[in-house]
């Protein structure tokens, strides 16, 4: 039996509230850092767990049309912000919006933006290569999934990976406290629920309904929703592209993600705005971030290069045959 460390339990508590208290270093004083941490990960249990209260709470149309529509705008949070702009850059926009749009991000509960985008990046550089974060290829579908962020190695952020964003001492707050954005749009939606139980009692709807459908239901599948593309897009779908990883695009998970399922295009050219390159690769995220830049609130988006429409830089796509 494996002795208990009284300091590696209060750093997993206090971790709840503060994700960089003793988290730097932490490889160096945990034995086994590939190790799923249970107690540090029990918030995140037990939001999949209370998904069984929808069985308690019952459901109203409003709370379904409140579950779906927090879980699209948040969806774009992560594939249009987290990810199009502070993990890539491919596009601008002035520091006040760049915090307001931080702080949706973090709405997304999928911890902090700088957090988030250090991790990107480095999945970028070694994608499906051993030192990928989160590579099915070399882990399995689970450890991709979910598991490389419940275990200690991935907990740190690598402020050294984001050093253009981590010059802003709001973003680092951001990060460093990445409960309390969720926390209190946790409290926000289940006080409307509150507020319309008793004004609008022929909603049928109730704070906690609101609660377990707004927040706990849409925030779990909103996770797994992203997460898919860590894993099953680097299993199921079509490569476009030679990129040197098994990157594919995925119809399905484009319609679910916002766009982000034409990841063979995004690996092969990350750079650019627009991840669903023809007309007929839906990329709703790419569409939002147009109309924002016609309003002037973000410009500068990056192209996709003409190279990409290049035949010679194309693979043939056949159907998805299980590597060997």
């Amino acid at each position: 039996m494996r002795p208990v460390n009284p300091q590696a339990i209060v750093a997993s508590l206090v971790q709840w509230f503060d994700a960089d208290y003793h988290a730097a270093g932490a490889e160096q004083k945990i034995r086994d850092v590939d190790r799923v941490n249970w107690l540090r990960c029990t918030p995140f249990l037990i939001l999949h767990l209370s998904c069984l209260a929808v069985f308690l709470v019952g459901w109203s149309w409003t709370a379904v049309c409140a579950a779906v529509g927090l879980y699209l705008v948040r969806m774009f949070a992560i594939t249009g912000i987290y990810h199009r702009y502070f993990s890539h850059r491919t596009y601008k926009m002035s520091r006040a919006a760049q915090f307001i749009f931080a702080v949706l991000g973090a709405s997304s509960v999928q911890r902090g933006p700088l957090w988030w985008a250090a991790n990107h990046r480095e999945h970028h550089r070694n994608s499906d290569l051993p030192t990928d974060p989160h590579s099915p290829v070399q882990y399995g579908f689970f450890r991709s999934h979910a598991g490389w962020f419940m275990c200690t190695r991935y907990y740190a952020t690598q402020y050294n990976r984001i050093q253009d964003f981590a010059r802003f001492p709001e973003l680092v707050w951001l990060n460093r406290f990445d409960k309390a954005v969720p926390a209190a749009l946790a409290l926000l939606i289940y006080l409307c629920g509150l507020v319309l139980q008793y004004t609008f009692p022929s909603l049928g709807v109730t704070g906690m309904q609101l609660f377990v459908w707004g927040f706990v239901l849409s925030t779990t599948i909103l996770f797994h929703a992203t997460a898919s593309i860590n894993s099953v897009a680097h299993l199921v779908g079509n490569k476009r592209y030679e990129t040197g990883d098994e990157s594919r695009n995925n119809f399905l998970l484009a319609l679910i993600t916002l766009g982000e399922g034409w990841h063979n295009n995004h690996h092969k050219h990350m750079g650019c705005t627009r991840q669903g390159f023809y007309w007929w690769e839906i990329d709703i995220t790419f569409y939002v971030l147009k109309f924002l830049s016609w309003l002037g609130i973000i410009w500068d988006l990056k192209p996709v290069p003409r190279k990409a429409y290049d035949p010679n830089e194309q693979l043939p796509t056949p159907k998805y045959a299980p590597a060997a």
